[in-house]
């Protein structure tokens, strides 16, 4: 292909995914409306993108910006001179080796465990999955924070880290951090808080003088804050933050192997290669915004989720799950109105919210990420057309012998052809075995909704792993 043609597939490819500017999608992207520092941030990246953090002596202006990056993040988590901090691709890396080093700091310990609320974000469960850490999950209370009296209770000799969220992500409220990490302090344990989501916004809300419930290492016990600067930092993706309180909490992260022939290798991260485009995108945008652009941007998008809050509020049909600490928002919907077919509604209008499914008796619910660009009266418009829409089309049945069954499946004892079944029965493959998703995920979600949790995961690893499956190679052609 020429490089015109090249260009030519990559728009059109392109051309189905969501918009990541402009405020409407409202999960996965975050979008600060400066197109000048997102242009910067652009150069950064591709002027980076060959470098590689495998090596911080090979190329020192990595490590340069990544000690800038995290000086910056230490004003705003109250971090003592001795915090340091690694760079990672996402929450998530910073979320696994935040257990990875708590696990690795205590050899000592031959069954360890993490101590999380069931609020918890899905990155603790897959980095006990990933490194044998048995997860203690206790119930949140009333109010969706986690329980600091029962994870205190729940922490046992096997217990090697003990997490908070500030704020979780699916409730959008900040956990009582001082009584969990005094809890976790009695105990001689690690207290990891994952603000990857309000990491950027809390401390600017402090500023502009909103109440804000402690979280950062101001508070005793606070060994590790992970905060993305691909979230509302505003970075390029690709981009957090992991900080431990002093070098020594950190070490243990780290990676060193020179039993084998070759160069010693020594890594900070999961990754051993590191692309330095990331990097460097992170480190332009928060240049280029610095603390009075952050704060005008939390203060915009703090503005616009107490908006969107009040008109749920207000709006007949929808309830707000709590009242948001920081920028995420989250609505239940009544009796006889289906919150999948007001997602589904929205996305009509051109606006993405992310629907969470029904977990533990609480029932599905609506979930936005609110952005500094968010207009939060087109946003209201549109809400309250889709859930007349809603209303008018009824909730989506599901046949109630169907739901039986699936309540009844073990998924480990399904093979692929149930599974096929599974999917083409959810409406994500057709009567040839096609896969793809329908214009109305209602009656998808639906399904899913009545399917134990284990039967979900089960269905969608099964539509994932059809999906990432090549077409067949063409029989004639260019290579």
């Amino acid at each position: 292909m020429t490089p015109d043609e090249i260009r030519a597939r990559l728009s059109a490819l392109q051309a189905d995914d969501l918009p990541v500017h402009g405020g409407r999608t409202l999960a996965y992207v975050y979008d600060g409306g400066l197109a000048e520092v997102d242009a910067l941030a652009r150069e950064a990246v591709a002027a980076f993108a060959g470098s590689n953090g495998l090596d911080p002596t090979a190329f020192p202006s990595l490590l340069a910006m990544e000690n800038d990056l995290v000086g910056f993040a230490r004003g705003l988590v109250d971090g003592p001179d001795t915090m340091v901090g690694t760079l990672t691709s996402g929450g998530t890396e910073s979320c696994l080796l935040a257990v990875q080093g708590a696990r690795d700091a205590r050899p000592d310990v031959t069954d360890p465990s993490i101590v999380v609320a069931d609020t918890v974000h899905a990155a603790f469960p897959k980095a006990g999955h990933y490194f044998g850490v048995r997860v203690v999950v206790v119930p949140a209370g009333p109010d969706h924070r986690a329980d600091a009296a029962a994870m205190a209770a729940a922490i046992d000799e096997t217990t090697v880290l003990v997490v908070a969220s500030a704020p979780s992500y699916a409730h959008g409220v900040v956990d009582p951090v001082p009584a969990i990490a005094a809890a976790a302090a009695a105990r001689g344990v690690r207290c990891h808080v994952d603000a990857c989501i309000g990491g950027w916004v809390l401390p600017y809300a402090a500023r502009l003088g909103r109440g804000v419930a402690p979280w950062t290492f101001a508070v005793e016990g606070v060994t590790s804050i992970s905060t993305d600067l691909h979230k509302y930092a505003y970075a390029p993706k690709g981009a957090s933050l992991l900080l431990h309180r002093t070098p020594e909490l950190r070490r243990p992260q780290y990676f060193a192997h020179a039993g084998w022939p070759g160069y010693t290798m020594l890594n900070a991260t999961l990754q051993s290669t590191r692309s330095g485009g990331p990097v460097a995108g992170a480190w332009a945008t928060v240049q280029a915004i610095g603390h009075d652009g952050y704060l005008d941007l939390t203060r915009k998008a703090l503005a616009a989720t107490d908006a969107i809050a009040s008109g749920i509020d207000a709006l007949d049909g929808l309830t707000l799950v709590a009242s948001p600490d920081s920028t995420l928002v989250a609505a239940t919907a009544e009796e006889g109105l289906d919150v999948f077919t007001v997602c589904d509604e929205m996305a009509v209008r051109d606006w993405l919210v992310q629907p969470q499914l029904s977990y533990d008796g609480q029932p599905p619910s609506l979930h936005l990420a609110v952005s500094a660009t968010t207009d939060p009266t087109a946003f209201l418009t549109a809400l309250a057309e889709s859930v007349a829409a809603a209303r008018a089309a009824g909730p989506v049945p599901v046949d109630p012998a169907v739901a039986d069954l699936l309540r009844t499946l073990d998924p480990a004892t399904l093979g692929d052809a149930e599974f096929d079944l599974l999917l083409a029965a959810g409406g994500l493959a057709g009567d040839g075995g096609e896969l793809g998703l329908p214009e109305r995920m209602a009656p998808v979600n639906a399904l899913l909704d009545v399917a134990p949790p284990r039967l979900r995961e089960a269905v969608l690893v099964a539509f994932l792993d059809r999906l990432a499956r090549p077409a067949p190679a063409p029989i004639a052609g260019n290579l």
